[in-house]
Formats: structure tokens, C-alpha cells, sequence
């Protein structure tokens, strides 16, 4: 494997871990020439995972997209790398699950998961993040959300404010 930071092909398995879904082996390495520590993923090529829009289109998954949403709720925030990668990769392999033998999901269920995830971590990230996937359009609605945020028990309970689990 081609080290991202140098370009030795010199580097060593940290740690391997294989998903939930047993599609995919997740390795940690470390460059021998630099010592830069960086992550690779395994998988086995298939069918890929149809995400049908609001509109009624269909496209690929993309964790490009999704890695981008949550990159941009999360800016500016106190959370690890580690813990983003950890992130889009729970949602992919919940996704993919949801999605079953026909290979589609709508973007409302991923959306969905991504708040969920996203509410357990970070309540600003998951305000940024709602705002966009709920379309927004005036400052009552933040402060709605805010709201049901500081409600007694919404976040002992793992559940969503908007119940939308």
C-alpha cells in the first residue's frame, strides 16, 4: 500500500477490524519510511447501494457526499478524526442493511440515521446538520429545534427531538 504522505510502498498492519456487515476489513498502517499512520479499506465489489431522492431519482451511494455533510456540520467542532471515520462508516454499513437485498434506501432514511448519529455526539453539528437536511428557511425553526434540544430527558434517552427515528 502506497504510503499517502511520502510514496513508500514500505508500511506495516497495525490493526485490522472487519465491519458489522462482514463486507468490508477496516486496517490501520504505519509507514516504515515515515512513519505516518493511515487507514485502508478492504471490500468486496458488488452491487452497489441505490439511494432513491425526494424526487423519485435514483444514484449511487456516495460516501464522498455523506463524508462531506458530516465534515461540514462537524467544522469547527472538538471531534477526533478517528471518531468521524468511525461515524460515516457506522452510517454506510446501517445503510447498507437498510437497504437489504433490494440495494436501495431513500436519503430520508439516511438522513435520518446521519441526525441520530449525529445528535448522540455533537448538539451543535446536529442543529448545522438538520437545518440543511430539513430545508430551514427562517430562524424560528433553529430555534425550534434548539428547543426541543433542552427539553428534560431527550438526551438520556438516545432518541431524536424531532422523533424521527
Amino acid at each position: 500500500m502506497r504510503c499517502p504522505h511520502c510514496g513508500s510502498m514500505e508500511d506495516k498492519v497495525l490493526e485490522s477490524r472487519q465491519n458489522s456487515s462482514g463486507s468490508k476489513i477496516r486496517r490501520r498502517r504505519e509507514c516504515l519510511a515515515c512513519g505516518y499512520r493511515f487507514t485502508s479499506y478492504e471490500r468486496i465489489e458488488e452491487k452497489p447501494l441505490m439511494v432513491i431522492k425526494r424526487d423519485g431519482r435514483r444514484e449511487p451511494f456516495d460516501i464522498k457526499k455523506l463524508e462531506h455533510g458530516l465534515q461540514t456540520s462537524l467544522q469547527k467542532r472538538t471531534i477526533g478524526q478517528e471518531v468521524i471515520e468511525n461515524l460515516i462508516h457506522d452510517i454506510e454499513d446501517e445503510s447498507m442493511i437498510l437497504g437489504g437485498s433490494r440495494r436501495e434506501i431513500s436519503s430520508q432514511h439516511i438522513g435520518d440515521l446521519v441526525l441520530k448519529k449525529l445528535y448522540a455526539i455533537d448538539p451543535v453539528a446536529y442543529v448545522r446538520f438538520a437545518s440543511v437536511y430539513r430545508m430551514f428557511d427562517n430562524v424560528s425553526q433553529f430555534i425550534h429545534e434548539i428547543e426541543k434540544l433542552s427539553e428534560p430527558g431527550t438526551r438520556d434517552t438516545g432518541a431524536t427531538p424531532s422523533g424521527t427515528d
